[in-house]
């Protein structure tokens, strides 16, 4: 039983020597080789390229319900490898998760078209589906180590499908025909649209709205709101659905300060990762509230109307490496239960 958790360890340090390097490139017959992050092999007329990368997040998690331990182990949350690549107006990207009960299982598997510029991009293959904020923030870039319950319960998350996205001056759109194999051979359609009236280097204030209208009449829809304003940040999301004569709607309010003084990223309608100003890193102070029908599985609950609460702390020691731990208490609006989350987690990610 301990073998995987004492192969990640060998893993997780000899990586560092990598990661921590300088940027290392070399120009052989017309290559440029970067081995700073990801590993990179692209041509001088930069009409050709492959990339390799990844990410590796082992946790520890502890919870209880109704004050009785439930959980309580080690474990690999994610281990992810990619290959991406451009080919004149091409790119792809293949990317599978590797580790645990989920290796082999494909995670980004498509082939976009770039010939139109960034205000037109066709992405066929599985993918994202554009809806939600929290959602389309990379899992190695969110603030809190866990979604919350709301994107747990609502969010698409990735299918076999064609989309348009695009980028015009504060606008960003994307809609797309997705599968939907909830009920037989169903199908979806999923769109949404961002606006963000403030974005400046020191301020950024976002709105988005997202629909899909899925199988077995299924409407969804999101609202979005995000700001910062230098080392602080905030972002909201409300969600609700509507299946026949059945609504559920939920809620999540989210707050962060980092409080060495860096701003988090903004790019493309979605809030990108820290990137520590100094060697000695940077530390994050997160807070988050959620309200009404939701996946509350981490906290024991599962899928019902709960209210939590949670906290959070993460230590960036370079774009690369990230620590944190967070603790969520919930209580089940319907059933009165109560549970709770503690989770620690080491992550690399290229």
């Amino acid at each position: 039983m301990l073998i995987r958790p004492t192969l990640l360890l060998f893993v997780l340090s000899i990586i560092p020597s990598c990661v921590l390097a300088e940027s290392v490139s070399t120009e052989p017959s017309g290559l440029k080789l970067t081995l700073n992050g990801p590993i990179e092999l692209i041509t001088s007329d930069l009409k050709y390229s492959v990339k390799l990368g990844g990410r590796l997040q082992w946790d520890y998690n502890y919870a209880e319900l109704n004050g009785e331990a439930d959980e309580d182990d080690f474990s690999i949350r994610r281990a992810r490898l990619y290959f991406s690549g451009e080919v004149n107006d091409w790119s792809y990207k293949l990317q599978f998760n590797v580790g645990d009960s989920n290796g082999g299982t494909p995670e980004d598997v498509f082939i976009r078209y770039n010939g139109w510029g960034k205000k037109a991009v066709l992405t066929v293959g599985n993918q994202k589906e554009p809806f939600g904020f929290e959602s389309l923030t990379s899992s190695k870039d969110i603030t809190f180590l866990e979604r919350s319950a709301i994107t747990e319960a609502y969010a698409a998350g990735r299918n076999e499908g064609i989309q348009f996205s695009g980028t015009q001056g504060k606008f960003t759109y994307a809609i797309g025909v997705f599968e939907d194999d909830t009920v037989g051979d169903g199908s979806a359609i999923t769109g949404r649209v961002t606006y963000s009236p403030i974005h400046s280097k020191e301020q950024v204030l976002h709105v988005g709205l997202a629909h899909s209208n899925r199988a077995a009449d299924v409407d969804m829809t999101g609202v979005e709101l995000a700001y910062s304003h230098g080392p602080i940040h905030l972002q909201s999301e409300f969600v609700s659905s509507e299946n026949g004569m059945i609504s559920r709607d939920g809620l999540y309010l989210q707050a962060g300060w980092i409080i060495t003084g860096e701003s988090r990223p903004y790019k493309n309608g979605v809030f990108k990762r820290v990137k520590p100003g100094s060697s000695s890193g940077a530390w994050e102070v997160v807070l988050r509230f959620e309200d009404g029908d939701g996946a509350y599985s981490d906290e024991e609950l599962g899928n019902t109307d709960a209210t939590s609460y949670g906290m959070g702390v993460n230590y960036y020691l370079s774009k690369f490496i990230r620590v944190g731990v967070s603790y969520t208490e919930a209580q089940d609006n319907v059933s009165e239960d109560d549970g709770s989350e503690f989770r620690a987690r080491l992550q690399i990610a290229l």
